[in-house]
């Protein structure tokens, strides 16, 4: 009992007795602990990350919390890491199909504004309008563009119907050709036989 007024008070923080690894999340956002594989949000795919207890931190900032898988070569994903992976691909598939809408005419960035101004799912009407674009001829679709922005009819509906009415339509009457000379030559052209209409 001497030394208790010489006692120091135990350290009110537990003694932190986690294995503390550094991993480099790989590129399908996961970084590997005993054969188990845990995800982190996409945005550190190839990023040095602190692992502590299967708790991830970058920069000191925890981004990630796993409970420790007991079976071996498993994939546990948390449902939310995924989504700005999925937004960027979602953003960069719109992006190519603007692209793709706007290069089948000059006339393709103002029918493109009137179609985001009428209608509610432009993603539909480009998809639509593009898959026109691989039956029929450039010139084609950029007259039926052309006619869309004359009438303001800013849908993939009109353009189908003016694009198959047109290929419906007669083909206009060419000039008359008439026989080649040489056939002409061939032609018996002697008088005819008079003798046939004498009476008997």
């Amino acid at each position: 009992m001497e030394e208790k007024p010489h006692l120091r008070p135990l350290n009110s923080n537990p003694y932190d007795y986690a294995r503390t690894l550094s991993l480099v999340a790989n590129s399908q956002f996961r970084f590997t602990v005993d054969t188990n594989h845990y995800s982190v949000p996409a945005d550190y795919a190839h990023r040095r990350l602190t692992i502590k207890a299967l708790c991830a931190y970058y920069d000191g900032q925890l981004i990630a919390r796993h409970v420790r898988c007991y079976d071996r070569h498993q994939d546990i994903e948390q449902p939310d890491h995924a989504k700005v992976l999925l937004n960027q691909r979602q953003h960069a598939r719109e992006q190519r199909l603007v692209m793709n809408f706007l290069a089948l005419s000059p006339h393709a960035p103002a029918f493109y504004e009137g179609l985001q101004h009428k209608q509610l799912n432009t993603r539909h009407h480009l998809r639509l309008i593009l898959a026109l674009a691989e039956i029929y001829p450039s010139a084609e679709m950029d007259r039926a563009i052309q006619d869309g922005l004359a009438f303001q009819a800013f849908s993939a509906d009109y353009l189908t119907n003016i694009l198959e009415m047109r290929a419906r339509a007669l083909p206009e009457p060419g000039p008359l050709h008439l026989t080649r000379h040489q056939d002409l030559l061939e032609i018996d052209i002697s008088p005819p036989d008079l003798s046939l209409y004498e009476e008997h």
